[in-house]
């Protein structure tokens, strides 16, 4: 299994999102930098405050030119009621048989358990962070910030 770090070029993916309309990573390369952060499941405690710190700081991130995509292995359904439930502003896409997740590295607990990682992509398609932290959701959204913001 692959392990995305610092330094490498993310891998480029294309997924569905929540109306099942197909997203590439490729398609904001030299445009904006990406925040992508794989989470374990929509709707749970964690996953839960993780994804409402991302919506109560996405403003902050559209600022410093950046656009944030969430990545589990739910369904577009499971992602449409998700976004309604709490107002996700911002892309969530579904790798249902966990092919993107395992080309990134991110998982937890001897690499079984979905985990909770935090990428930061530049412009160029380059990763200039990784966060990888299963019990600290709301500092994913503090570190990849905090990053972007050095980039400006």
């Amino acid at each position: 299994m692959a392990k995305i770090n610092v330094g490498d070029m993310a891998p480029d993916f294309e997924l569905k999102d929540k109306d099942g309309q197909k997203v590439k990573l490729s398609d904001y390369r030299g445009k904006q930098s990406v925040v992508v952060y794989f989470y374990p499941k929509d709707e749970t405690p964690g996953c839960t405050a993780q994804a409402c710190s991302f919506r109560d700081s996405y403003e902050d991130f559209k600022a410093a030119g950046a656009e944030v995509i969430g990545i589990s292995s739910d369904t577009g359904r499971s992602h449409t009621d998700f976004a309604a439930h709490h107002r996700l502003p911002f892309i969530l896409l579904s790798d249902i048989i966990g092919k993107v997740r395992k080309a990134y590295g991110a998982y937890d607990l001897l690499g079984l358990i979905p985990g909770r990682v935090t990428f930061v992509i530049d412009r160029d398609g380059r990763v200039i962070h990784r966060f990888d932290s299963q019990l600290s959701p709301k500092k994913h959204i503090d570190e990849a910030l905090a990053k972007l913001q050095k980039q400006v």
